[in-house]
């Protein structure tokens, strides 16, 4: 996703849940509530972004939403909020690497067995293993930029045009941030399953998650409340910056297809098994971005004022989200419907939320 992210701003510029969800305390009341509003505001006002939405679900289930802007650009209708839907864009991957990571355990398949022991032939015999696809060690190259949205989207063809680039690195040497890595783990979740990997992760890791889900073959919209998002549209750049809010959803596949809420994502952060945690941390390698970041097997672990948080960012032509939690087990979502210059006060705005007073 990070492809669009770069193309949108160059056009702008030219745990174990504990409980069920509580309803969401009033902002104007929780702990650091007005700071939280305070950046929050930043991001439309500063910013210049649309609409802003910060969502915080502590261990006991408590929520609490701060939201800023509007939900179309132009008009008064108030920005959604936490049950809001949008487009996680690239923090899918931790949903397919949690997906992976069940797997294993089931003894479905091995982390560290080469991928053509699955996929024969896929990846051109490069020796590439399932861990090197989730901590993006594998070397394969980007896809993203080569593809015509225009078109249907099928994995295998979309891979093929991965494959006429060179390698960027040996398998293992460094790490280099490719969504190709999730276009193949998602071709992986099907080869040892025999299912979608759609259906292998909405029966599983997203079970329980009412406003998450898959786009469907040909779906562009996004269903039920939702913002409007403004960027640089794949399918017609020309245009410049346009709403679009309508995309092909189901293209993006295993990288960055999945629909949901920020209400949801926290959810999710705080329903994965700690000895899945455990794993997807262990042997972290330097990642070049965000700066100071660390990246385990879907996730990144991220130095925050208060400690590290184990998140992922995403972005999407006129969306950029954060999502994840802490070591306590607190977590939070944050987006933005626009294109921000830069990430700076985004991260600001998830270090205030998460490391805010929980009294």
């Amino acid at each position: 996703m990070r492809m669009l992210l770069a193309a949108a701003a160059a056009g702008t510029a030219a745990a174990v849940l504990l409980g069920a969800a509580s309803p969401a305390l009033a902002t104007e009341t929780a702990p650091g509530g007005k700071a939280v509003q305070q950046q929050v505001d930043r991001l439309t006002g500063q910013d210049g972004m649309t609409g802003a939405v910060l969502s915080v679900r502590e261990r006991d289930g408590r929520t609490t939403t701060w939201t800023s802007g509007t939900a179309v650009r132009g008009t008064r209708k108030p920005m959604v909020g936490g049950d809001g839907r949008f487009r996680a864009a690239s923090v899918t991957k931790p949903v397919i690497a949690a997906a992976v990571m069940r797997l294993a355990d089931d003894g479905k398949l091995d982390l560290d067995e080469q991928v053509e022991h699955y996929l024969p032939g896929a990846l051109h015999g490069a020796p590439v293993t399932a861990r090197q696809l989730l901590n993006h060690t594998s070397g394969l190259p980007e896809y993203f930029d080569l593809v015509d949205w225009t078109k249907p989207a099928i994995p295998a063809e979309q891979l093929e045009l991965a494959m006429t680039r060179k390698p960027v690195a040996k398998p293992g040497e460094r790490w280099f941030y490719s969504n190709t890595n999730y276009l193949v783990a998602g071709m992986l979740i099907e080869k040892v399953t025999g299912k979608d990997f759609r259906r292998i992760t909405q029966e599983g890791v997203l079970k329980g998650l009412p406003g998450t889900y898959w786009p469907k073959n040909g779906e562009l919209g996004i269903r039920g409340r939702h913002a409007h998002t403004y960027g640089i549209n794949p399918a017609s750049p020309q245009s410049g910056q346009t709403d679009t809010t309508q995309l092909p959803g189901y293209a993006f596949g295993a990288g960055g297809g999945l629909i949901s809420t920020p209400e949801d994502l926290n959810r999710f952060w705080q329903t994965i098994p700690a000895s899945t945690l455990r794993t997807m941390l262990a042997d972290p390698v330097p990642a070049t971005d965000p700066q100071g970041s660390r990246y385990g097997l879907g996730l990144y672990t991220y130095p925050l004022s208060c400690g590290a948080a184990w998140m992922h960012d995403g972005g999407l032509p006129g969306t950029r989200v954060l999502s994840g939690r802490t070591s306590a087990g607190r977590a939070a979502t944050v987006y933005v419907t626009g294109t921000p210059k830069n990430d700076k006060h985004l991260f600001a705005a998830l270090d205030t939320a998460l490391c805010r007073p929980s009294r």
